[in-house]
Formats: structure tokens, C-alpha cells, sequence
């Protein structure tokens, strides 16, 4: 296994890399869609579910390096388009969820009370800020199932947003570096990528050399990412190129490649959540089966970095609630914030056992032509990885599968799917199991 890279290039080359991309730079669940369409409701499971609630209508900007946005242009036009395809007016929405991450990206805090400067309608409307590191965008969502499932909520608007290509290249690892254990991680060589270098190469000393499996997982979703008009990166990478060292793909951190890393990207995403559908809106309704987060240690030294083990009881928790299992999935938008991760959460959500994830990209069943198509708009790996934004954009990527409004990237079967977003290094785990109204 190569040599982690030393403290200055690694964060330089890290920052660099996911700033402009490569070339900018359990139960193992057999799975089989030939089988009966993914079990209906039950009164059992719609009592688990009564305050089920409803995305009616959702917005979406390109994600990528948007200097000449500010965020209340990216408020804008993320909130506007998803309001208007609710077919609802701005003067119905009655409670405002902001995920912004932050940290010192931008000056601005108090972002929830930015919705009422960019859209002034907004101007005396409940707003909220929630902050759950990678995972920020999910937690905002919950908040907002939350208040629309009290009854205290009619129509919630939530916003996803980040502008992260604000910092010099090294500020930008150190501030990411923010979602670690401090007192134990906050000097890890490489910033977030270096984290993830060291539970890759705890898992290679463990399980073998990976490296085929991260380069396909990687080709895969830049593969997928091509068909999808918002991404940052839309560029066939390719396996040999992901496979191999080179002058526009060096080692970043550990065994991770630049071509294993996410990108840091600018742009937001919006969801509006209804308790009901209603009439006149775009597109078909989406209810939740089942939504579940689960939590994990912070530091990685009180657990094993090899198993993402919060990761995979959000999984048990959020398939038994909503009534199916894995094999009645359709696809999966999770969280590849860098490749290992993906590889774990093939593990963790039942594909494969402890130490075998990569069978399931080697095997191709997480391919867009496997049998569960994980990351079918590309993932963070492709689309981007705005903090505060990707959760609400693996929603809104989701919805768009179940509806048949994705565009080059719909899949010829997506009926039941599931978003997994995760903040940290598989810290704070959220999971919705999601199908068509």
C-alpha cells in the first residue's frame, strides 16, 4: 500500500483536487427484481408510518464552482422552482428548514433568516437553521417532517445550500475537518480525505488490496453522472484513468486518489413537504415508507473504522419499518462522499458481508444495469457535494426516479428507492425508504 502523503501535500493536493476534479481535478440479501412488485402497505405498517407526510414539488441548481452566485441567488433558485411545481403560492408556505453547514465558508451565519432577504414574501415566515455536519440537509428535512407531522406545519419549504469555493484550498480541508473528533482528528493529514485514507487503509491491511473496486465504483458514478444536467463533474472518467496514478490523479490520501474524492461544489437544492398532495401541483406526489437516523461515536477510536455499524442499523431499522427488504429496492442514492465510503455502505445496507463489499461493484450489481442500482445520478462523487445541500439533493434526485421526471438518467423500473446521507464518517446516518404516491 502507498505511503500517505505528507501533511502539506496531502491537504494541498486534497483541496486542490476536490476543488477543480481530476482534470478541473449482516444478512447478505439476495436480490432479485424478476420477483412480485415491493410488498404494498399494510394497516401495520401505515400505523408505523400515520404521520407520513408528502414531497410536493422540489427545485434543483446546477451544482459546481458558482462564484458568481451569492446565497441568496442559490435561495432563489432552488425555493422558487420548488414552490412553484407544489402549485402552491409563496404565501402558502408556513414554515421555512434551512441546511447550511458552514463553518466559515461564507461570513454570513443566521441563514435562516436569509430566505426572507432573498424572497421578501418569506418575510414573516417561521425560519429555521439546522446543522448535522454532512448530513445537514437530512436533518433539515426531518425537522421539517417533524413540524408538518405535529400538525403545526401546513406546507414546509426546506432549503439545502452551501457555497464551499470560498476558501484557499488548505482553509477548505481545515474547515471540513470541523465534522471530526477534534481533540483527536482535527491535525489528520489531508483534512477529510485523510480520514477517510486511514479507514481505507485500515480495511486494505484487513481485507486486501481494494483499489479495482474504488476505481470501478468511481467510473461508475462519473459514468452515471454524464446523464445528469445538474452534476458538477458530467465526464466519463473511466476505469483505466480512476485505476491508475497519474499527473492529474495522485495519491491525496492514504490508498485514496484524487479520483476517490468528492468534489467541493457550490449550489442548493429545495423540497416542499406537505402532510397531503395537492391539487395542481407538476409533478406526482413522493411519501416516505419509512425515514430513520441513527447515530454513531464521534471519534473513530472508540470503534471499528472498517464497519459502518450506525450505517447498517439505520439500515435494519429503516427497511423492517417501512416493510420491505433490500431486494424489493429498486435503486439507492447514498452517500459516496469519498469511494470507501460507498464500498462500506454496500456493507452496511445488507449487499455484502463484513469485509466483501467490493463483490458488489466487481459482480456489477451496483451498476445502472445491476440489480440495485446505487448512485444513478452520480453520487457526490459526480453531481457534487455542497455539505448543507446534498441531503436535500439525494431527495430530490430520488424523487425524481420515483416520478419518471429524471430525465437521461431514469431507470426503466423505480417504483420503491432509498436515500442514505450520512454526516462524518458514518456519525450521524439518515436513511428514507421512498415510493410514489
Amino acid at each position: 500500500m502507498p505511503h500517505r502523503s505528507t501533511r502539506a501535500t496531502a491537504r494541498r493536493a486534497c483541496a486542490e483536487s476536490l476543488t477543480d476534479g481530476p482534470v478541473v481535478g449482516a444478512k447478505v440479501h439476495s436480490l432479485d427484481h424478476t420477483a412480485a412488485a415491493y410488498p404494498p402497505h399494510t394497516s401495520a405498517h401505515k400505523a408505523r408510518n400515520m404521520n407520513n407526510a408528502h414531497i410536493i414539488g422540489w427545485g434543483h441548481t446546477p451544482f459546481g464552482k458558482l462564484d458568481a452566485l451569492d446565497m441568496e441567488q442559490l435561495i432563489r433558485d432552488a425555493a422558487l422552482p420548488a414552490v412553484a411545481s407544489a402549485g402552491l403560492q409563496l404565501a402558502d408556505i408556513d414554515g421555512i428548514f434551512v441546511g447550511h453547514f458552514n463553518g466559515g465558508f461564507v461570513q454570513q451565519d443566521f441563514s435562516g433568516a436569509l430566505v426572507g432577504v432573498a424572497i421578501p414574501e418569506f418575510r414573516h415566515v417561521p425560519s429555521m437553521r439546522v446543522e448535522n455536519a454532512c448530513a445537514t440537509g437530512s436533518a433539515a428535512i426531518w425537522a421539517a417532517l417533524d413540524a408538518v407531522g405535529s400538525g403545526r406545519v401546513r406546507h414546509a419549504l426546506v432549503i439545502g445550500m452551501e457555497k464551499m469555493n470560498t476558501l484557499p484550498s488548505q482553509q477548505i480541508g481545515e474547515t471540513l475537518l470541523k465534522c471530526s473528533y477534534v481533540k483527536e482528528e482535527a491535525d489528520t493529514p489531508g483534512g477529510f480525505a485523510g480520514v477517510f485514507g486511514d479507514i481505507a487503509g485500515v480495511y486494505f491491511e484487513r481485507f486486501g488490496d481494494q483499489s479495482d473496486a474504488l476505481a470501478m465504483i468511481s467510473a461508475k458514478n462519473h459514468e452515471n453522472g454524464v446523464r445528469n444536467p445538474l452534476a458538477h463533474m458530467k465526464r466519463d472518467l473511466g476505469f483505466d484513468f480512476c485505476r491508475n496514478v497519474s499527473e492529474k490523479n495522485p495519491f491525496v490520501a492514504g490508498p485514496l486518489k484524487r479520483s476517490d474524492c468528492s468534489l467541493v461544489s457550490d449550489g442548493a437544492a429545495a423540497l416542499v413537504i406537505s402532510k397531503d398532495p395537492v391539487a395542481g401541483a407538476m409533478f406526482q406526489p413522493v411519501r416516505w415508507r419509512s425515514r430513520t437516523q441513527v447515530n454513531e461515536y464521534l471519534p473513530l477510536s472508540r470503534r471499528d473504522p472498517t464497519k459502518f455499524e450506525g450505517a447498517a442499523l439505520a439500515w435494519q431499522k429503516g427497511l423492517d419499518t417501512a416493510g420491505v427488504t433490500l431486494s424489493d429496492l429498486h435503486f439507492v442514492e447514498t452517500h459516496d462522499c469519498f469511494t470507501i465510503a460507498e464500498l462500506l455502505e454496500y456493507e452496511a445496507m445488507g449487499l455484502r458481508g463484513h469485509g466483501q463489499g467490493a463483490r458488489a461493484i466487481l459482480d456489477g450489481d451496483t451498476r445502472r444495469d445491476g440489480r440495485l442500482p446505487v448512485n444513478p445520478s452520480g453520487g457526490l462523487k459526480s453531481r457534487g457535494h455542497p455539505i448543507g445541500a446534498t441531503g436535500v439533493s439525494q431527495h430530490v434526485m430520488a424523487a425524481m426516479q420515483l416520478t419518471g421526471t429524471a430525465g437521461d438518467m431514469q431507470l426503466p423500473r423505480a417504483g420503491l428507492g432509498a436515500v442514505f446521507n450520512m454526516g462524518g464518517a458514518a456519525v450521524a446516518n439518515y436513511l428514507s425508504i421512498l415510493e410514489a404516491a
